[in-house]
C-alpha cells in the first residue's frame, strides 16, 4: 500500500522498528554479481530502497554467517535471484533456509523469488542444473541437510515469483523495473507511520475496530467526521494499521481534498487505488469515467479495506466509490471528512463523530509536545493549564502550541498566551478555515460569522427568529454549518461552537479593516467602546456587542455614559447587544432596522417612546430597572419574543394587543410582578409562557385558557399561586407544564374555601390537567403518597414525569399505569423506601434518594436504559436489590440450602464481626455479613485467614447474588467451614481441570473461594472491585468474566474470604475442560489462596440433609423460608440464555455493570478492550507508530497469555503499569498499560 502524496512518489518510506533494510538480495555471485544483480541493486537504490548486498555491507573479519542472519532479520523483504548455478553453492542454500526460517517467525517479511536464467520447475523438482548441483552435494553433505535444502527449494519455488522469460520477453531492464515495482507494492502493504504521542484515541479506535471485525459479509461504509484538527486522520491510520492484514487488499488514500485540486487529481487517485489493490499493477486512465470502470474490474475479487481520507466534495467520492456495490462481500470502507452531509448522501452504515480531548488528555498531549513527557514541568504548570484551556481540547492546537513553546523561557510563554487571546495562531487558523471556505455561498458564511460573533450559547429557536428577521434562511443555514462541523446543537437546543472555530470566525471579521468602525461586526468591548466614543461607526456595521462590565475589569475608569448619536451612521445595524451601557440623548436618529435588541442592566424605568422598534423581532431586557415596559402605546408588529427576565421592579405588564405576533413571553424572576394583563388571552400565536419565580402572583389570568396554541407553561417558584384555572384541560396544545415548588396543598385549601368539598380538591387538580401533556414536573410540591389519584388515565401521552423532592415513601399506583414514560424523576425523595413494579421507563432518576432499598419491575422488558443514582449531597446509597441484576441479603436470611451448599452451616453468625462492603453507590459501609445474588452467582465475603478457607474447595473464592452467581464475604476459619475443595492454588493464577464423569450425578455448577488481604497502609484501599474471576469452558468455547457488584473491603493487613456459587446449569458437562483464572488489579491486594469445586446434584441431597440439621441447630443461621429467597427466577443468570449485551466477543461474556444499558455502558466506557484478548505486542505493532503511547488500554481477560499478573498484584511483563479510575459513583474500572518505547529503524 502506497500513500498518495501531493508531489507524487509512491516509493515506500514506511520504516519499521528493528529493520535496517528494505531489501535483502540473495544471489550466486559468480553468476550475476557483475551483471543482473548489480543492475537490480542500483535500481533499488535509485528507488530509495535501503538494500543489503553482501559485498559492500558485511564488515570484514566477523562471522559472516551470523552477520548474514542478522541482515536477513533486519530486512523487510528478501529478493532471491535464482540462476543456473545458485543450487551449487552451499552458502546460497543455507542463506535460503535462513530466509525461510525468518519468514516463518515474521509473517510480515516479504519473499520474492526471481528466476533469472532458470526454469522454476527445475528449482521446484530439483531437475536440470539443480539436479547436477545436488549430485555434487551428496558426496559431502548429510541426508538431513540435503532434504532440508530440497524442501526449501520446493517451498520457495511454489511461491508466486517472477520469471525473466515470461515477464519481459528477456529484456532485463524492463524486468528489473517490474521487480522494483512489485517490491514497492508489497512493502507498501505495511503499517503507516503514525504521529507520536497518541492520546485519547483508544476508545474511538476500539469502537471502529469492533465494526471492522464484526464478521459481516456486507460491504460496509463508516464515516469519521469532525472539525479539522481533531485527529480524524490519525484515528483512521491507527485503525488501518490494526486491520489491513485481515483483508486481501488494502489502500489508504490520503489528503483527497488536496490531490483532487491538482490537474487530473481524481484520475491520480483512481490510479493509486488500482495500484494498491492489484499488487502494484499500473494502468493508464484518460478520464474519471474510464477510471470508474477500471476500478470496478479489480475490486470484485478481493476483500478490500479502503480508507478515503479528507473528503470534502461528492465528486471525490463519486470517482472512487460510485461502484460501491461491486466491491467484494466483506469489504470495508472508511471515509474521513469534515462534511457530515457527504456521509448522509453516501448512506454510511455508521458515523463516528470525533470530539475534542478532555482536560486530562489535553494536558498530557500538550506536555508530550512541550516537554517530551506526560506532564508539565512544575514551574510551567499554571501556564500549561492556561494554554490547554485556550486550546479547548483541540489536538491540532495542543500539538502546535506545545511544539512552538518547547524549550522557551517563561516570559515567552506569557507573551505568547497574551497574543493568542487577541490573534489566533495562523497554523491552526488556516487548518480550521478550510471548513469555512468550503461553505457553498456567502449566505452561509455570513450566517456563520453572525453566530461566531454574537450567538454562541443561545437557544437555536431564538437565533432562528432573529436571523430569519434579517432575511436569512436560518434553519437550512445552521444545518449546513452543522454538516461542516462548524457548530453543534446540544441536548438543550443551545447552539455551541468550539472556541478555536469561534476565534477563526472572529479573526475573519477582524482582518476586514484595521479600523474597527469599518468592520461588519464588533464583538470585542475594546473595539465597540472605541467606535462609540470616537463616533466613527459606519454603514458596514451589521452587529455590535458591548459589555461595560468587561470594560470596568480592564479599565479603572469612572462610569461611562455614551451618546445615542454614536449610532447614527450605523444604518445597517441589525443586531445590538448591550450590558450595563448608559445612553443619553434623543433616539430619533437611532438605527430603525434593529431586529434584535438585548439590553441587560437597562438603566431607565421604561423604554423611550422615540426609540423606533417597528422591525424588532426579539427584545431582551434582563436585570434592568424597568417598572413598565413602555409608557402609553407602542406598536411592535414584528415582535415575536419578549424576555423581561429578572426585571425586579416590574409590577405589571403592558397591553399585549400591541404585540399581536408575540410567540414567547418570558417573565422569569420578576419578583414584584403582581398581575399579568388580561389581554394575554388575545395572543393567538403565543406558544411559550415562562413565569418562573414570579413570587407575588397569586392567580393566573382567567382567560389564559384561551391560548389555543400555548405549548409550554412554566409557573415553577410561584410560591403564592393559589388559584389554577379548572379549564386547563381544554388547552389541547399544551405539552409542557412545570409547577415546581408550588404549594399545591395550599392551593387546594384555598379551593376548598370557595366551596369545593375537601376530599375532591386534589382530584380536581389532577383532572384539570390537559390530556395532551408530554412533560409534567411537580418537584418540591409537598406531595405525599395520599395526594396522588388512583390512576393517570387522562395523561396517556406523558413522556416525562418529575416528582423529585417530595415526601413519597413508595411508587404511587397512578405511575404504574403510565406506559410511555421516557423519564421518571424521583430524586431527593428522602422518605422513598422502595419502588415496586416500575413500568417501562428509559431513564430513572433517583439521585440522593438515600433511603431507597429495593427496585423491582413489572417485567424484564421494563428495565430502564439508565438509572441515575449519584449522591450529590455526599450521602450513601442503601439500594440492596435491583431486580434482574443483584440482590444483597444479610447472611442470616440467605436460603439455608445455599449456605450448606457452600459448607457454611457450622459457622456461628453471632460471632462474625461486621466488615466493610462496597456496592454501587456505597463506598464502604460497615455491615453484618451479607450474601450477594447476581448473574446467577451467589457470593459472600468473610474476614479470616488462610487457615479459615473451606477445605472442601477444589479451587477457592467468596460470595453475592448476581448473574446467577451467589457470593458472600464473611469471617471464620478454614477448619470451621465444612467440606473439601478438590482443587486449590497458592501463588498460581490459573487452575485447569477436566470435569469428571460420575454415574447418577448431574452437575449443578461451581463453588469458588478466594482468600485475599489488604497490603496497603490505608484502612480501606483506594479502589473497590479489585479481583476478577474468569471461568473458561474450553470444550464449549465459552468464557465468563465476572467482576462482582459488591466487594468486601479488608482493613489493614486483614484477610477476607470470598465464597461464591456459580449456577452454570447445562453450560458444564462431564468431560469438559475448564480453566479458572483469578486476576487482581492493584498492588494494595494480595490473593493468598484460592480454589474451585465442581458441585453435583447428588451433593445437593447431602445439602438438604444439612439444611434440615441446620433448622434444628439453634446456633446456626436462621433458616426460615423467605419469599424473596428464590432469586434465581428473578435474575438473568449464567446458567440460562444470556442477553446479547453481555457478550463482548463471540463466546465471551462480561458480567459487569448489570443489565441496565446506560449504567453498563458507563461502567465499561473506560474498559472497552478488557475482554478482547488482543496482545499488547500486536497492538503496538499494528499501530505502526515509532513510539507506543505510554498508557495503552489493557485487554485484561487474556493477559495471562502474554505475561499475566504477578503474585503481588501488579501486572507482569514488559513494564506494564495499571491505573484504576472511578467513573461517577459506579467506580468504572479502566486498565491502562505502560509500554516501553519502540526503537525507530536504524536505531541500535
Amino acid at each position: 500500500m502506497a500513500l498518495v502524496r501531493a508531489q507524487g512518489s509512491s516509493s515506500s518510506n514506511t520504516s519499521r522498528s528493528g529493520c535496517n533494510y528494505h531489501v535483502f538480495l540473495s544471489f550466486r555471485g559468480e553468476d550475476t554479481r557483475k551483471t543482473f544483480t548489480n543492475h537490480l541493486y542500483k535500481a533499488f537504490v535509485k528507488a530509495e530502497f535501503s538494500t543489503f548486498l553482501d559485498d559492500d555491507k558485511l564488515p570484514r573479519g566477523e562471522d559472516i554467517k551470523l552477520e548474514l542472519k542478522k541482515a536477513i532479520q533486519q530486512s523487510r523483504s528478501s529478493v532471491i535471484v535464482f540462476s543456473k548455478n545458485y543450487a551449487s553453492s552451499k552458502w546460497c542454500l543455507d542463506e535460503l533456509m535462513m530466509i525461510l526460517d525468518h519468514k516463518r517467525t515474521s509473517t510480515d517479511h516479504v519473499v520474492l523469488p526471481v528466476f533469472y536464467d532458470i526454469d522454476p520447475s527445475h528449482v521446484r523438482k530439483q531437475s536440470g542444473s539443480v539436479a547436477k548441483a545436488f549430485a555434487g552435494h551428496q558426496k559431502t553433505q548429510s541426508l538431513e541437510k540435503l532434504n532440508a535444502w530440497r524442501a526449501a527449494l520446493a517451498q520457495v519455488a511454489d511461491q508466486a515469483g517472477m520469471v525473466l522469460q515470461n515477464q519481459a520477453d528477456g529484456h532485463e531492464s524492463e524486468f528489473i523495473s517490474k521487480i522494483v515495482k512489485v517490491i514497492d507494492g508489497k512493502l507498501c502493504r505495511m503499517p503507516l507511520s503514525v504521529t507520536p504521542y497518541l492520546v485519547g484515541i483508544q476508545d474511538q479506535v476500539h469502537k471502529i475496530n469492533l465494526w471492522l471485525q464484526d464478521g459481516s459479509s456486507d460491504i460496509g461504509i463508516l464515516g469519521i467526521c469532525g472539525v479539522g484538527g481533531t485527529g480524524k486522520t490519525t484515528i483512521a491510520q491507527v485503525v488501518y494499521n490494526s486491520n489491513f492484514k485481515r483483508f486481501e487488499a488494502s489502500s489508504f488514500l490520503e489528503i483527497i481534498r488536496e490531490i483532487s485540486e491538482q490537474p487530473n487529481g481524481l484520475v491520480q487517485l483512481q490510479r493509486q487505488l488500482i495500484f494498491d489493490i492489484s499488487n502494484g499493477r499500473e494502468v493508464t486512465i484518460h478520464g474519471v469515467s474510464e477510471g470508474i470502470a477500471k476500478i470496478k474490474d479489480v475490486i470484485g475479487s478481493k476483500k478490500v479495506l479502503l480508507v478515503v481520507d479528507d473528503v470534502d466534495h461528492i465528486s471525490q467520492l463519486d470517482a472512487i466509490l460510485r461502484m460501491r456495490d461491486s466491491f467484494c462481500p466483506g469489504s470495508k470502507i472508511i471515509v474521513t471528512t469534515r462534511y457530515a452531509g457527504l456521509l448522509r448522501g453516501l448512506h454510511a452504515d455508521k458515523v463516528h463523530n470525533v470530539g475534542t480531548l478532555n482536560e486530562y488528555e489535553s494536558l498530557k498531549l500538550f506536555s508530550w509536545h512541550a516537554f517530551r513527557q506526560d506532564s508539565p514541568v512544575e514551574a510551567y504548570m499554571e501556564l500549561s493549564e492556561k494554554m490547554v484551556d485556550h486550546s479547548g481540547g483541540l489536538p491540532l492546537a495542543l500539538q502546535t502550541f506545545g511544539s512552538s513553546l518547547s524549550g522557551q523561557r517563561i516570559d515567552v510563554w506569557e507573551s505568547a498566551l497574551q497574543k493568542l487571546k487577541d490573534i489566533p495562531n495562523n497554523e491552526v487558523l488556516s487548518k480550521l478555515r478550510m471548513s469555512y471556505d468550503s461553505l457553498q455561498d456567502d449566505h452561509d458564511k455570513s450566517l456563520f460569522l453572525h453566530i461566531a460573533c454574537f450567538f454562541i450559547g443561545k437557544d437555536k429557536d431564538v437565533i432562528v427568529k432573529i436571523l430569519d428577521g434579517c432575511d436569512f434562511y436560518t434553519i437550512v443555514g445552521i444545518q449546513n454549518l452543522i454538516d461542516r462541523c462548524l457548530v453543534t446543537i446540544d441536548d438543550e437546543n443551545i447552539v455551541m461552537m468550539h472556541q478555536m472555530i469561534r476565534d477563526m470566525g472572529r479573526e475573519i471579521v477582524r482582518v476586514e479593516s484595521k479600523e474597527p468602525g469599518k468592520r461588519s461586526r464588533l464583538w470585542h468591548h475594546k473595539d465597540s467602546l472605541h467606535t462609540l466614543r470616537e463616533n466613527n461607526g459606519s454603514e458596514a456595521i451589521e452587529g455590535l456587542s458591548l459589555n461595560m462590565y468587561h470594560v470596568r475589569i480592564t479599565r479603572n475608569s469612572h462610569e461611562v455614559v455614551l451618546e445615542t448619536n454614536a449610532f447614527t451612521n450605523m444604518r445597517q445595524l441589525r443586531l445590538l447587544e448591550l450590558c450595563g451601557v448608559q445612553l443619553s440623548g434623543s433616539y430619533q436618529e437611532f438605527p430603525k432596522g434593529l431586529r434584535w435588541l438585548c439590553w441587560s442592566v437597562y438603566h431607565l424605568d421604561s423604554i423611550p417612546n422615540d426609540l423606533v422598534l417597528e422591525n424588532l423581532v426579539v427584545l431582551e431586557m434582563h436585570y434592568g430597572s424597568l417598572k413598565q415596559v413602555w409608557k402609553g402605546t407602542k406598536h411592535l408588529p414584528s415582535l415575536k419574543i419578549l424576555d423581561l427576565s429578572h426585571s425586579f421592579a416590574l409590577t405589571e405588564t403592558s397591553d399585549f394587543s400591541l404585540v399581536p405576533n408575540l410567540e414567547r413571553l418570558i417573565l422569569v424572576g420578576c419578583s414584584s410582578l403582581v398581575a399579568i394583563h388580561e389581554s394575554i388571552g388575545k395572543l393567538e400565536k403565543l406558544v411559550y409562557l415562562n413565569m418562573t419565580d414570579c413570587e407575588v402572583i397569586r392567580k393566573l389570568p382567567d382567560n389564559i385558557t384561551m391560548l389555543k396554541f400555548l405549548e409550554t407553561l412554566i409557573v415553577s417558584g410561584c410560591s403564592n399561586l393559589n388559584e389554577f384555572p379548572m379549564e386547563m384541560s381544554k388547552m389541547q396544545s399544551l405539552k409542557v407544564l412545570r409547577a415546581d415548588d408550588v404549594p399545591i396543598n395550599q392551593f387546594l385549601i384555598t379551593a376548598t374555601a370557595t366551596g369545593t368539598e375537601p376530599g375532591k380538591s386534589l382530584n380536581n387538580c389532577w383532572t384539570c390537567l390537559s390530556s395532551t401533556l408530554v412533560d409534567l414536573s411537580l418537584t418540591d410540591c409537598k406531595l405525599s403518597d395520599d395526594d396522588f389519584p388512583r390512576d393517570f388515565g387522562n395523561l396517556s401521552s406523558l413522556k416525562k414525569l418529575d416528582l423529585g423532592c417530595n415526601a413519597i415513601c413508595s411508587l404511587p399506583d397512578c405511575v404504574r399505569g403510565l406506559k410511555g414514560l421516557d423519564y421518571l424523576g424521583l430524586w431527593l425523595c428522602t422518605s422513598l423506601k422502595s419502588l415496586i413494579r416500575l413500568p417501562r421507563v428509559r431513564i430513572l432518576q433517583i439521585a440522593d434518594s438515600d433511603s431507597l432499598e429495593k427496585i423491582t419491575f413489572q417485567s424484564l422488558s421494563c428495565l430502564p436504559e439508565r438509572i441515575e443514582r449519584y449522591l450529590l449531597n455526599g450521602g450513601t446509597s442503601h439500594i440492596v436489590e435491583i431486580e434482574h441484576w443483584y440482590k444483597l441479603e444479610a447472611i442470616g436470611r440467605v436460603d439455608v440450602e445455599m449456605i450448606c451448599l457452600l459448607g457454611l452451616c457450622s459457622l456461628e453468625p453471632i460471632r462474625m464481626e461486621p466488615i466493610g462492603l462496597w456496592f454501587p453507590g456505597n463506598c464502604g459501609t460497615t455491615m453484618e455479613i451479607q450474601g450477594l445474588y447476581e448473574y446467577g452467582i451467589f457470593s459472600t465475603f468473610l474476614p479470616g485467614t488462610v487457615n479459615e478457607v473451606p477445605g472442601e474447595f477444589t479451587h477457592s473464592s467468596r460470595g453475592l447474588y448476581e448473574y446467577g452467581i451467589f457470593s458472600t464475604f464473611l469471617p471464620g476459619t478454614v477448619n470451621e467451614v465444612a467440606g473439601e475443595f478438590s482443587h486449590s492454588s497458592i501463588g498460581e493464577l490459573s487452575i485447569s481441570l477436566t470435569v469428571p464423569l460420575l454415574s447418577n450425578h448431574r452437575i449443578r455448577g461451581l463453588n469458588i473461594y478466594c482468600v485475599y488481604t489488604n497490603m496497603s497502609s490505608q484502612r480501606i484501599p483506594r479502589v473497590p472491585q479489585p479481583i476478577i474471576i474468569v471461568v473458561s469452558n474450553n470444550s464449549k468455547g465459552i468464557k465468563w468474566i465476572y467482576w462482582p457488584s459488591c466487594w468486601g473491603l479488608p482493613r489493614m493487613k486483614q484477610d477476607l474470604i470470598w465464597l461464591s456459587h456459580w449456577k452454570l446449569g447445562n453450560q458444564l458437562e462431564a468431560g469438559d475442560h475448564v480453566t479458572t483464572t483469578v486476576y487482581w488489579t492493584i498492588s494494595d491486594y494480595e490473593v493468598k489462596e484460592w480454589g474451585i469445586r465442581i458441585v453435583h446434584w447428588e451433593e445437593d441431597k447431602m445439602s438438604r440433609q444439612l439444611h434440615n440439621s441446620c433448622r434444628r441447630d439453634a446456633n446456626c443461621y436462621d433458616g426460615q423460608d423467605h419469599p424473596d429467597n428464590d432469586v434465581n427466577a428473578e435474575m438473568i443468570g449464567i446458567g440460562g440464555d444470556l442477553p446479547e449485551f453481555y457478550q463482548v466477543t463471540p463466546g465471551t461474556y462480561l458480567f459487569y455493570g448489570g443489565p441496565i444499558e446506560g449504567n453498563r455502558i458507563s461502567s465499561l466506557s473506560t474498559t472497552p478492550n478488557m475482554a478482547n484478548g488482543v496482545s499488547d505486542e500486536a497492538t503496538d505493532e499494528e499501530a505502526g507508530s515509532e513510539q507506543a503511547e505510554p498508557d495503552r488500554m489493557l485487554e485484561a481477560a487474556e493477559a495471562e497469555e502474554r505475561g499475566g499478573i504477578s503474585k503481588y498484584g501488579g501486572w507482569r511483563g514488559r513494564g506494564c503499569k495499571f491505573l484504576i479510575m472511578a467513573a461517577a459513583f459506579f467506580f468504572s474500572v479502566s486498565l491502562f498499560s505502560q509500554k516501553r518505547k519502540r526503537q525507530p529503524i536504524g536505531s541500535p
